[in-house]
This record gives structure tokens, C-alpha cells and sequence, in this order.
């Protein structure tokens, strides 16, 4: 199993057996992910013509599949290209519940949102050159034959491995956290925003080290649904502005130039979706109720931090960096942080948290120090360099 590590996602509590992002995520919607692949064991390996040209074959339809036809091409500077697709042509429409549908319209904002900051457009690389996609389309990282053979298993590209337990201490299963979180009561979503720094950033996914701005959800701790950003039909994005997937910059520096970006997943009271905000009042699209079962009414928990997933290849720690690589008790300009961390209440007001908790599975490797003041309300630094001498 591949260590990997996300170090800025908010999740939905793993008791009500969904992920997606944020409220609604497992590594949740993180704009950065990190993570240290584990590469394939050459020995023992037989070249098989027939085999790979099977495999080719069957990456071949599967991109053909998720490749949606462009209206215009635009030339990442990290490589990426983005296809700008017609709205209606987005994977999401392929689902049969959605067939023959369009987006729809924009929900009532939960109130006491700041609107106040950095446009989440201005985070993207794709973007700064000044191109963009027209309006009534919306921009896809396109996926390529080099993203799938990298992949572990082409038929489950774009997908997570499977957990065996569903609980936020499913250290068993080699996840480890070190997380604040709410519980006890309703939540309707979940608003924070999250230090951007550039760990190595799932490598097996997108082929790069860039932060990269990803969702996920699932019903069923990963087993038969859900997917990474638009891989398979789900998510219903909104915006022309915003690549799912794409690499984020600028990024956070040692002692230097700290950037934030603020992420917001609220349920829409009149339609009982859950939509997405990336950055200064930018929709980006929505996740459908019919998606979910325990979802489609509320959270009963929700979660803000790191996760990481530790193999112990060879018997040790994975070495893989949460956060900025740095302890939480570094603090600003060294640690990784969260701050201004709030959820959205029955009656779609977004309020500030009133019983945080801070945790960390493993203190010695990843660890967490919460706080709260008039300038970042409710926030907490947190990360770790995972082995070291007291981690082994």
C-alpha cells in the first residue's frame, strides 16, 4: 500500500460512512495532498505481450470514456492540459439520475460568509497566464495514457484502496490523523482556511509534486463508489474558473511568504445538496443528495487536519511529511495551521465552533496544537516530518 498524506482536508466523520471533501470527504477535499508511493517490486515480474497490450487496450476505452470532448485546449505551465468541456458534457452527467439534466442554479449562501480576500482562480497555475475556459463550459485536467500506467490498478485508477474500518482511529489500518473536530450535534457544513504548503503531492495520481486542489467521495468507505475529482459521475461542477485536480501556487515557504485559501461545503436547504466553495464566494459545483444515504439530512461530525496512510515498507515509519514537514509547535511561519474554522447550523448560518477537540494518533510522528483569538477565531497548527529518531 502506497504512504500518502493529506494535509489540508476537512472530512465528514467516518460514522456516517461517507466521505466527500471537507464535510464530505474521507482525505477530504484537500487542495494538498502528499504523499510516498510505493513502487512495484521489478523481481518476479514476466513481460506478457499479450497482457499489456490488453491493459492498453482497456486504458485506451477508459480514457476515451473519461476524456470528454473540447471546445478549446489550454497548456498548463506544469503540463497539464485543460480541456474546457461543455457543461452538460461533464462526467456527471453520465450518471443515470442525471441524464438529460443541467446544473443547477446557484444556492442561498449560509449567512455571516466574508467574501473578503484572494480569489481561488488566482491560486491555479493553468489560469495565470490569463487564458480561461468560455462561459457554459468548464475546465477538466485531462487524463492521460502516463497518469493511468502509473497507476496500481487500471481498473481501479482514479479511485482509493479500500478501508476495512470506517472509524477515525482506524490506525490498524495504517491510517494515522492528527485532526481537531466537532461532534455531538447537526452539521449542515464547514467553512476554514487552510495553509498551502508543497509536501510531495500524490505522484501516482497526477505524476508531479505540485499541491494540487482535489475532492473525493464515497458511501461506502471506497469500496464500489466514488473517485477522485471528476472520474467518474458525481460531482456537477458549476464553475469555468476552477480545474479540479489542477496544481496550486504560490505555496508556503520556511520562514517566508505564508498562503492560505479558504474552503466551504454547506447544504443547500431548499435542494439538500452539498455545494462546494473554493475561495473568495467562488461556487464550484455541488454533489447530489442522491448520492448519499446518511448525508442527505446532515453531519454528525466534522473534521479539519491531516491524514496520513502508513505501509511500514521494511518495517518502518513512512517518512511521508504532513503539513509543512514541521511539529505544530513551531507555529506561524514554520507549521502548517487551519484557522477560522466554523460549520454551518440548521438554519444555514455559518457560526463559530463551540467544542473543538484536537488529536493526533501518533505525537512522536505528526502532532497538533489548537487555539483560538479574535483575528483567526477557532485554529491549530499541525504536521510532522512522520520517521524520525523518535518515530521510527
Amino acid at each position: 500500500m502506497a504512504s500518502s498524506c493529506c494535509c489540508c482536508c476537512c472530512k465528514i466523520s467516518p460514522i456516517t460512512h461517507v466521505f466527500v471533501f471537507f464535510l464530505v470527504v474521507s482525505s477530504s477535499f484537500c487542495p494538498v495532498r502528499s504523499s510516498e508511493t510505493g513502487g512495484l517490486n521489478p523481481k518476479n515480474q514476466t513481460f506478457r505481450p499479450g497482457d499489456e497490450l490488453q491493459k492498453l487496450k482497456i486504458i485506451r476505452e477508459r480514457l476515451n470514456k473519461t476524456n470528454k470532448p473540447a471546445v478549446k485546449t489550454i497548456q498548463s505551465p506544469d503540463g497539464d492540459i485543460i480541456d474546457c468541456v461543455l457543461l452538460h458534457h461533464q462526467p456527471a452527467f453520465d450518471h443515470p439520475r442525471l441524464k438529460g439534466q443541467k446544473p443547477l442554479d446557484p444556492p442561498e449562501r449560509p449567512s455571516g460568509v466574508n467574501t473578503n480576500g484572494m480569489g481561488a482562480e488566482d491560486f491555479q497555475l493553468w489560469s495565470m497566464s490569463g487564458e480561461s475556459c468560455p462561459e457554459g463550459t468548464i475546465p477538466i485536467r485531462r487524463t492521460t495514457e502516463a497518469d493511468m500506467l502509473r497507476a496500481s490498478s487500471v481498473t481501479r485508477f482514479g479511485r482509493k484502496r479500500p478501508s476495512r474500518r470506517v472509524q477515525r482511529d482506524s490506525t490498524g489500518n495504517g491510517h494515522e490523523h492528527a485532526v481537531g473536530y466537532v461532534s455531538g450535534d447537526q452539521y449542515y457544513g464547514a467553512k476554514a482556511s487552510i495553509n498551502v504548503w508543497t509536501p510531495r503531492v500524490s505522484p501516482e495520481l497526477y505524476g508531479d509534486n505540485y499541491p494540487r486542489f482535489f475532492t473525493y467521495w464515497t458511501t461506502d468507505a471506497y469500496h464500489a463508489t466514488g473517485c477522485y475529482n471528476l472520474l467518474c459521475s458525481g460531482f456537477v461542477q458549476t464553475n469555468n474558473r476552477i480545474a479540479i485536480g489542477a496544481a496550486i501556487s504560490p505555496t508556503s515557504s520556511y520562514n517566508g511568504g505564508q498562503f492560505d485559501i479558504s474552503l466551504m461545503i454547506w447544504k443547500d436547504p431548499k435542494h439538500g445538496n452539498w455545494w462546494l466553495e473554493f475561495g473568495s464566494g467562488i461556487l464550484v459545483g455541488y454533489w447530489p443528495s442522491f448520492l448519499f444515504t446518511h448525508l442527505r439530512d446532515h453531519a454528525s461530525m466534522v473534521q479539519f487536519g491531516g491524514e496520513i496512510v502508513n505501509s511500514r515498507a521494511g518495517g518502518f515509519h513512512t517518512s511521508t511529511e504532513m503539513g509543512s514537514g514541521r511539529f505544530a509547535g513551531l507555529g506561524f511561519g514554520k507549521a502548517s495551521y487551519f484557522r477560522n474554522m466554523q460549520v454551518v447550523d440548521w438554519d444555514n448560518n455559518l457560526i463559530p465552533l463551540s467544542n473543538l477537540r484536537v488529536v493526533a494518533d501518533h505525537p512522536n510522528c505528526y502532532d497538533i496544537q489548537g487555539g483560538i483569538n479574535r483575528v483567526w477565531g477557532n485554529y491549530f497548527y499541525y504536521g510532522g516530518p512522520g520517521r524520525n529518531v523518535k518515530c521510527p
